[in-house]
């Protein structure tokens, strides 16, 4: 069936006259057979049939040659496709319409290209008007109009090129900046696309201009711009493409247009991004222009495992230059702190909290913070003494327990934690003994934090030595009992320290001559605590002794803290006025470098209860000194700290061999447990089972004279035949 919509647009005269025309041609062509040779149509029609038909005709001629009476030309219409002559009617109409679009083609070669989009406006209203509502055979109508369109307008090569360059360059214009009439190009783009031709003659030329901008922009942006300026660039083009996409451009163009941007922007220049902008990003903490640049690189294949890889070579470069250099090794750790800080606030809010950078960034922060062996184990260690120390008022318990979660992070990617322990073991003597610790809460926490990483093998000896201090506080209770019912009690009050051998750092045995009243004040301990526990021996250690001294000067009295060397040169005065530093070395028995390092402590520091002559900051031979008579200070109680940086130096060395000694004895060990369970192993399987079994890095030579140094004291030996092969010797 076949309606003639009753709206403004096909009320259009020239719309009425095209269709009633094509009636015309069809009662032209076929009256005579409907009106006067009945006969003919007999066995098709009924005589009703016949009739109805022949005034439904009649109707559909009165209506064109007279006046466009719509609501009985639809009825007419519809009243012969009822009859089944709808396919001459087609025929006709097609003619019609077809010689229509040919007469119109013209004024596309001599007009500019907006002619166009006027001449389909007027085609749809003309075609589209015709609306299929009764008859299957005339939904083909639009469609004829469309294909009538296309074959005889479009295709046309100079048109078609006309209409193509036109709208590309309204598209190169807005891209430069320009305003256009997105309208327009919206309905040309709708028509290329109805007619099926916007792939062919449109989309492939666009991609092609888009792909040859956006390749010289790139190049001749990368040269211009910064990396954070391109990147915003980059990310502004982006948007505009896909705002073009929704304004005009027809969907199915949007994955291969973003795609070409995407390539031309970013996948030909993401080295040369990175290269020239990555480091300076990260360096000045830029996280907008990081989220940006992650976000743009997710896009392009390849991006991210590129970013990934310049990203971990930023983190190794940058850390080993924090580890690695020994000037800087005062600040190490704190240095370390503060990039593990930026680097997770990098991770967590520009990267998306992408698990394979995190793993990225863990595997650079172990292999850079292991380039030096031993040194920031070291550093760490005396780090987390300064936290622990007593005087540390930088934080709060809770900021301090933050400072210490942190740390354990940088302690995980240490290889040699034995050095830690070394180090840390020394720094918590010290502050155990001499009653430094800030808290014990805190001590204890550390400890739970190492013994949580590293197993309860590890903090052993650590925990034993709380356990040492809690159970002298016991005896020492103990002791004032004893000593109150003495005969003749002493007028020195003596507080012992009973440590485990085991358990605490190896002190170097130092005999000094200590004052009668502490020689026999020591005897009656010493019976006092074999009584309670025979068969233990004691062994005394001066060098971590410390005392409080009563002074008095002319501004008055006054309360001197010191070490036990100290103490043994300053009651020397009691004595004599004035002494030499070899009169000292003798009636002390102290050691020549520790008794200058004591007597500089006295006569050179801030606090000199001692006077040095000839007067300088450090001690010589054939120095003399006596007793500094008018010693002020604003306090009753005075520390006066032993002067500690020779001995760091040492401590550091003995320390260091410790460790050292105690790996030869650990791979001594883990060769012999290996071999007496295998019986018969080669060398290559040996070593690598040590490389599963140690907990500290080991180089293949260390290894080898290992294993040569036990050949040699039989416990192992090697195969007769076979060099490279050994026995376990039972």
């Amino acid at each position: 069936s076949l309606a003639v919509n009753n709206t403004p647009h096909a009320r259009d005269t020239q719309t009425k006259r095209m269709f009633s025309n094509s009636l015309v041609m069809f009662m032209d062509f076929d009256m005579y057979v409907l009106v006067t040779d009945r006969p003919k149509l007999a066995e098709n029609y009924t005589e009703d049939t016949w009739l109805k038909l022949r005034d439904a005709v009649g109707a559909i001629q009165n209506s064109t040659s007279i006046k466009y009476n719509l609501e009985e030309l639809y009825q007419a219409v519809e009243n012969l496709c009822s009859y089944k002559v709808s396919p001459t009617l087609y025929k006709q109409l097609r003619q019609v319409c077809e010689d229509h679009v040919q007469a119109q083609i013209h004024q596309f070669r001599e007009y500019p290209f907006e002619s166009m989009n006027r001449c389909w406006q007027d085609h749809c209203r003309q075609t589209v008007s015709v609306v299929v509502d009764v008859l299957t055979l005339f939904t083909r109508l639009r469609d004829t109009g469309l294909e009538l369109f296309r074959t005889h307008i479009v295709s046309d090569s100079a048109v078609q090129k006309r209409t193509v360059e036109g709208i590309l360059e309204q598209i190169e214009l807005e891209r430069n900046g320009e305003t256009v009439d997105r309208s327009l190009l919206r309905s040309l783009l709708g028509m290329l696309s109805d007619l099926q031709v916007y792939k062919d003659s449109f989309e492939e030329r666009f991609l092609s201009e888009t792909n040859r901008l956006y390749a010289a922009e790139g190049q001749r942006l990368m040269q211009e711009r910064d990396v954070p300026e391109y990147l915003h660039h980059v990310s502004r083009r982006l948007e505009e493409e896909n705002d073009r996409i929704v304004s005009y451009l027809d969907q199915s163009t949007q994955k291969p247009l973003i795609s070409c941007v995407e390539k031309q922007l970013l996948g030909e220049h993401m080295t040369a991004i990175l290269q020239k902008g990555l480091s300076t990003l990260l360096d000045e903490n830029r996280v907008t222009e990081l989220a940006l640049l992650y976000q743009l690189f997710s896009k392009v294949k390849g991006g991210l495992p590129t970013l990934l890889q310049f990203w971990r070579d930023y983190i190794k470069s940058f850390g080993g230059e924090i580890v690695c250099t020994p000037e800087k090794d005062k600040d190490m750790v704190q240095d370390l702190l503060d990039f593990k800080d930026k680097m997770d606030n990098v991770a967590q809010s520009c990267f998306a909290r992408n698990e394979t950078f995190i793993n990225a960034m863990k595997e650079a922060f172990e292999a850079f913070i292991n380039k030096r062996p031993n040194k920031p184990a070291e550093l760490i260690a005396k780090y987390v003494d300064s936290k622990l120390r007593a005087g540390n008022k930088e934080a709060t318990e809770e900021e301090l327990e933050r400072i210490l979660d942190k740390i354990m992070i940088i302690f995980r990617f240490i290889h040699g934690k034995d050095v830690f322990e070394a180090f840390y073991k020394k720094d918590l003597a010290k502050r155990l003994l001499v009653g430094k610790s800030a808290s014990v809460d805190a001590e204890k926490s550390m400890l739970s934090k190492l013994k949580h990483e590293c197993g309860a093998a590890f903090t052993s000896k650590l925990e034993g030595m709380f356990k040492d201090m809690e159970l002298s506080k016991d005896i020492m209770i103990q002791f004032k009992q004893y000593m109150q019912n003495q005969s003749e009690p002493s007028n020195i009050e003596l507080t012992v320290n009973i440590l485990t051998m085991g358990y605490w750092p190896s002190y170097t045995p130092m005999e000094v001559h200590l004052p009668p009243e502490m020689v026999k004040l020591q005897e009656v301990f010493k019976l006092f605590y074999l009584g309670k526990h025979s068969g233990r021996k004691l062994q005394w250690q001066p060098t971590l002794g410390h005392a409080v001294l009563k002074a008095e000067f002319k501004e008055g009295k006054k309360e001197v803290q010191v070490s036990l060397f100290q103490t043994l040169v300053l009651l020397m005065f009691n004595e004599g006025e004035e002494f030499s530093i070899e009169e000292i070395r003798t009636a002390t028995g102290i050691e020549e470098g520790e008794l200058k390092r004591t007597l500089q402590s006295l006569a050179c520091g801030k606090a000199r209860v001692l006077n040095k002559n000839p007067r300088g900051k450090d001690v010589e031979d054939g120095d003399r000194f006596n007793f500094n008579n008018d010693f002020k200070h604003k306090l009753f109680r005075i520390k006066i700290n032993q002067i500690q940086m020779k001995e760091t130096v040492e401590e550091q060395v003995s320390t260091t061999e410790r460790v050292f000694q105690d790996r030869q004895y650990q791979i001594d060990a883990a060769v012999v447990r290996i071999m007496k369970m295998r019986k018969t192993l080669s060398h290559n399987l040996l070593v690598s089972e040590l490389y599963n079994q140690l907990k500290f890095p080991v180089k293949p030579g260390d290894l080898k004279k290992r294993i040569e140094s036990l050949i040699d004291r039989d416990y192992m030996e090697r195969d007769k035949e076979t060099p490279n092969q050994y026995h376990y010797v039972a």
